[in-house]
C-alpha cells in the first residue's frame, strides 16, 4: 500500500512538471503542446525521459528523482522567477500596479526619474487611465501606451492583449526609440494630442 501511494505521489509530481514545463504564453492565456517527451536540459544527448510509454515505473523514478536532484538549484531559481513575473502582471491589471511597475522599470531600464514619470503619468493617464484592457473604438489603438495597431506589440510579446507587463515594456521601447523621453511624447501630445 505503501509503495502504491508513493508511485502515485512521483506520477503526480511528474505530472505536474510536465504540465508547468510545456506550458506556452499565447495571446489568450496559456496554451498547452501535445508531447509525451521531456529532455531535460543539460542532460547528456538521448537521455529522454518517455512520459507517455515508461519502460517501468521505478527506473522512470529512479531517473526523474535523480536528475531533479541536481537540477534543484536550478528549478528552484526559475520557479522564483517565474513567481516573481506572475505577482507583477497581475498587480499590473489594476493602474496602481501597472504605475508601480513602471516606474521602477524606468529606472532601471532607461534611467528615468521622478520628472519623466511625472509626464508619463500624465501622458498615459490621458491615453488610457492606465487600463491595459482599453481600446480606442475609432482607432483601434490598444493597451495602456495605446499602441496603433495594436500589433506592433508583437515587438515585445504575443500576449500583449492579456498582460499589461508586456504593454509597459512596449510602450517604454516606444517612447525611448520615438522621443528619447516621456517628457518630449508627452509634450508631443499636449501639441497634437497623440503620440
Amino acid at each position: 500500500m505503501k509503495m502504491k501511494k508513493t508511485m502515485l505521489a512521483i506520477w503526480a509530481t511528474v505530472a505536474t512538471l510536465l504540465f508547468v514545463t510545456s506550458a506556452q504564453p499565447t495571446a489568450y492565456g496559456l496554451e498547452f503542446p501535445m508531447t509525451t517527451r521531456l529532455v531535460l536540459p543539460d542532460a547528456p544527448a538521448g537521455t529522454a525521459l518517455l512520459v507517455a510509454a515508461p519502460t517501468t515505473a521505478s527506473a522512470v523514478a529512479a531517473s526523474l528523482t535523480s536528475a531533479l536532484d541536481s537540477r534543484r538549484t536550478v528549478f528552484s531559481s526559475d520557479i522564483a522567477a517565474v513567481s516573481v513575473m506572475s505577482i507583477s502582471i497581475e498587480a499590473a491589471r489594476k493602474p496602481l500596479g501597472a504605475k508601480i511597475f513602471t516606474k521602477a522599470m524606468m529606472a532601471a531600464e532607461y534611467g528615468w526619474g521622478d520628472e519623466q514619470y511625472t509626464c508619463l503619468n500624465r501622458l498615459w493617464t490621458k491615453e488610457s487611465h492606465w487600463n491595459y484592457q482599453a481600446r480606442n473604438p475609432r482607432s483601434g489603438a490598444h493597451g495602456i501606451a495605446q499602441a496603433l495597431p495594436a500589433t506592433k506589440m508583437d515587438k515585445v510579446g504575443t500576449d500583449w492583449r492579456t498582460n499589461p507587463v508586456t504593454q509597459i515594456q512596449w510602450g517604454l521601447l516606444y517612447i525611448s526609440e520615438r522621443y528619447d523621453s516621456p517628457c518630449a511624447a508627452w509634450n508631443k501630445w499636449r501639441r497634437s494630442n497623440y503620440y
